[in-house]
């Protein structure tokens, strides 16, 4: 389901990159807001990347800040933070990261919609809803294209591992055949049988 709303606190050793990754739906607005502790001779760098690795959201030095960004296919994408310190700085403490990403309906602002669309608080929750209503509609939809997907490949598998035992089932069949074939000569050969 794409309505969710992540708070996540994240150490930073120096010299150390931690990344998340999350799949994300096509066309989904995803958002968020970081922040990172000061901290003496030690940068923070943040790189937001998909799959096919192209940059959706890059900063370095990053202290506190926002991101947004749509997405244009259903993907792995990736948040990574990067410690940095000049060489010869000593120990550099461990540094804070607070983020907190939203997706679909929750990443909208909808005191925004309102001000703009000049819309009374009953209408901005009644599109509130319709919009969270639409990402259900989305999620079943998914969800259902997703499982026709899977009983084909089932059904698929299926018929493979049938046709496989039929085609093991004739092998062993003509090699016992053969077998006994063989045998009975080399029996006969040796005059053991007539």
């Amino acid at each position: 389901m794409e309505r969710k709303s992540q708070k996540i606190e994240v150490v930073v050793a120096a010299a150390e990159r931690k990344c998340l990754r999350e799949e994300i739906h096509k066309d989904v607005l995803v958002t968020g807001e970081y922040e990172v502790s000061e901290q003496p001779n030690a940068k923070t760098n943040l790189k937001i990347t998909d799959s096919s690795g192209h940059t959706l959201y890059s900063k370095e030095d990053a202290s506190k800040g926002k991101f947004a960004f749509t997405t244009e296919d259903y993907d792995m994408f990736e948040v990574c933070f990067e410690s940095k310190s000049p060489l010869g700085t000593g120990r550099v403490p461990d540094q804070l990261v607070n983020l907190d990403m939203k997706h679909g309906v929750e990443a909208k602002n909808y005191k925004e919609i309102a001000k703009v669309e000049k819309l009374k608080p009953l209408e901005v929750e009644l599109r509130r809803l319709e919009d969270l209503s639409e990402s259900i509609v989305n999620d079943f939809a998914y969800m259902k294209k997703r499982e026709e997907e899977m009983r084909d490949t089932n059904e698929s598998t299926n018929t493979r591992v049938l046709y496989f035992s039929i085609f093991s089932m004739c092998c062993l069949i003509g090699l016992a055949t053969w077998q006994v074939f063989y045998l009975r000569r080399f029996f006969k050969a040796k005059k053991l049988i007539e």
